[in-house]
């Protein structure tokens, strides 16, 4: 036997691999198993060239557990070690200012390990002893046996292997138990090695017999060594895509489409990416690309390597071009993935063009599922924004398509406002708002659907890049006269104090509980069917829906606000006119009187104040203002009062106020009882 000391700077590198490398200490399945397909592919390499002349025989990795021992252990059949290869691979690590590194990098085990080539030492992570038994494929070759118990010593001793190749026997340490556990080590094949390019077998197979579950001789092999992502794509049916996906994802709804990535220059890359089928919150879709190096699985985590928006697809991306072990910082700022990362874009760009062009009937009936991957690829990533143009389409109330060229055709002239700018006008529901979208049809107008996550965001960017000449306007936000104003509004013939009076009429009658608030606004509209209508202001709605998609922080106060409503009363149909005129009989008499002291005490508190400021005054005269002042509100609640018992006992405005409410969905409760009771009552 044979005793030497592994060549490292650092007193002991051991503790320091338990202690950092813990937090991912699954990882060292993936280094010993990829060490082997290695090991086993060099030597298929050298067959291949006829250095090597024996017979190849199985070549699958075998991975075993002996839980009586407590043993791990990872078998191949490949080009094994000698005595003095395992001295130059195993035993000299240069590891010069390993402390300060890893106290750097002490929360990415991957950079770690990458950066030193310690893919074996991993094994350390969980093993209190571990044993490489090997021996080489070189004629002649003895096998070997290097052991060591987790400190810088380590043994040599010549053993009997009658096969070539390595086996790494790993002790499993008292903390690590699970890694004895059947499911556990089958689960980290899966995640690791499912689709390595050598067989990897990891038990037998199983089947019931005699209503129990019993062991075949037949290894089980985890592993697909030729995944569809490694064959050419003139190799592939439709079917192959579809069943590929299915051993990807194997609950996953059928997928939209598929792009197959085939690059040998400027880097290398293969994959398979597919559009799936996404829901209304594309959050839960994330993490589902599955990023390999050689078939090797490196992470599903690729936010920062890829553009944003592609983090929505599902598929595989493989390249020897990504390292395997090395921080996500690392990858993020690497100069190939970027490359990659922009290649990808384009061709995701390309293939959805190429979709459109040859079967639009079929790209347009997924355009539900695409529109929230295209849109947010818009929005994120510009070279996207420049290709998507000619594929991105908007939809109509009627479900037509169009693209943006196409869709300003169809509206042209007619949705120009009198100082040339193009409205388009949208709808968020068409139930709920479908009045108003009746409204704008009859005006000749076509009504957009906008009800996507993130349409909102998609409206400003559009108005934004149009520089002004473009406005989205959604068809409840103001009477159909106004939506696309073609000349400047026509005054109202209600004097001033008609309006003061109304408003206290209707104002009073509005819902007051709950997040909204009402104001009450004139217009003058010939020939309307409503005399009344509820509209809601663009502006402070929109900023409402960013608030509430949580896009941007800086917009998180809007949301708090309350939902801003305007009641538009048109002071041109004969119900309104009716109203005040019954409004007048009614009320006149009360309030002259309660008018008339407001307009005493107004005169009276102007003769006292002056032009003087509020500092300047004596206190007298500050405290006799202060009297006024509490008289004026006293007045103002009366007159209030007066209109409030004019509304609440006038059927008609009662009912013109919940007709209003009501075609709003704002009519709810016992104020719709009332309306339902009130309105069989005027049958």
């Amino acid at each position: 036997m044979q005793k030497g000391n592994i060549g490292v700077t650092t007193a002991n590198i051991f503790p320091v691999i338990k202690k950092f490398l813990y937090s991912d200490h699954e990882i060292f399945l993936r280094e010993l198993v990829s060490n082997a397909v290695d090991a086993t592919q060099k030597l298929k390499t050298l067959s291949s060239v006829g250095e090597f002349k024996g017979e190849l025989g199985d070549l699958a990795v075998q991975v075993k557990l002996d839980k009586e021992k407590g043993t791990l252990t990872i078998s191949d059949r490949g080009i094994g070690m000698t005595q003095e290869e395992i001295d130059k691979y195993i035993n000299q690590i240069a590891f010069s200012g390993a402390e300060e590194f890893v106290e750097k990098y002490k929360n990415d085990a991957n950079a770690i390990i990458g950066h030193f080539g310690l893919g074996f030492y991993s094994s350390f992570m969980v093993s209190k002893k571990v044993e490489i038994v090997t021996k080489s494929f070189k004629e002649g070759a003895k096998a070997v046996k290097w052991s060591c118990n987790g400190d810088p010593e380590y043994t040599f001793e010549d053993v009997e292997k009658g096969d070539r190749g390595t086996d790494i026997i790993l002790y499993i340490d008292d903390e690590n138990k699970d890694f004895l556990e059947e499911a556990r080590i089958s689960s980290l094949l899966n995640k690791y090695c499912k689709f390595l390019a050598i067989p990897v077998a990891f038990g037998k197979k199983k089947e019931w017999k005699d209503g129990k579950e019993v062991e075949t001789a037949e290894d089980n092999v985890i592993n697909n060594t030729q995944p569809a992502w490694t064959k050419k794509p003139a190799d592939l049916k439709d079917e192959d895509y579809k069943s590929f996906y299915r051993e990807l994802y194997p609950m996953g709804e059928e997928p939209l489409f598929n792009i197959h990535l085939n690059v040998d220059y400027p880097f290398n890359l293969t994959g398979i990416l597919y559009f799936p089928k996404i829901k209304n919150n594309f959050e839960i879709q994330k993490n589902k690309i599955l990023l390999y190096c050689n078939q090797v699985f490196v992470t599903d985590s690729v936010e920062g390597i890829v553009p944003e928006f592609l983090t929505l697809l599902h598929g595989v991306i493989d390249s020897p071009d990504i390292p395997l072990n090395v921080s996500r910082s690392y990858l993020q700022s690497d100069g190939n993935v970027k490359k990659i990362s922009s290649h990808i874009t384009k061709k995701v760009a390309d293939r959805l063009q190429e979709i459109f062009n040859t079967q639009r009937a079929d790209f347009e009936s997924k355009w539900d599922s695409l529109k929230i991957f295209i849109e947010y690829g818009v929005l994120t990533d510009e070279k996207f924004a420049e290709r998507a143009d000619k594929f991105l389409l908007l939809k109509n109330v009627d479900d037509k398509f169009y693209t943006q060229e196409e869709y300003e055709k169809l509206i042209g002239e007619n949705h120009k406002d009198k100082d040339g700018n193009l409205v388009y006008l949208y709808a968020t529901d068409v139930v709920e708002q479908h009045s108003y979208i009746e409204a704008a049809k009859s005006k000749g107008y076509d009504v957009l659907l906008m009800d996507g996550q993130l349409d909102v965001h998609f409206i400003s960017r559009m108005e934004h890049k149009s520089e002004g000449k473009k406005r989205f306007v959604r068809v409840d936000s103001d009477i159909v006269e106004k939506l696309i104003p073609k000349s400047d509004a026509k005054a109202v013939s209600l004097s001033q104090e008609q309006q003061n009076a109304l408003s206290d009429v209707f104002g009073k009658l509005l819902p007051k509980e709950g997040k909204q608030s009402f104001v009450v606004t004139f217009e003058n509209i010939e020939g309307s069917e409503l005399p009344v209508y509820i509209t809601q202001n663009e502006f402070m709605r929109r900023m409402k829906e960013m608030s509430a998609n949580g896009q941007n922080p800086m917009m998180s106060f809007y949301g708090e606000m309350p939902d801003s409503y305007n009641f538009v009363v048109n002071a041109a149909h004969p119900l309104v006119a009716k109203i005040l005129s019954e409004e007048e009989a009614e009320c006149a008499a009360k309030v002259k009187p309660i008018v008339d002291e407001i307009a005493a005490l107004e005169a009276k508190r102007k003769d006292l104040k002056g032009d003087k400021k509020d500092e300047d005054l004596a206190q007298a005269i500050k405290d006799e203002i202060k009297d006024i002042d509490a008289k004026l509100a006293k007045n103002g609640e009366a007159k209030s009062d007066v209109f409030e018992a004019f509304a609440k006992s006038n059927k008609t405005v009662q009912q013109l106020v919940d007709l209003a409410l009501l075609s709003n969905n704002l009519l709810k409760g016992e104020a719709l009882s009332d309306f339902v009771k009130r309105s069989v009552a005027m049958l």
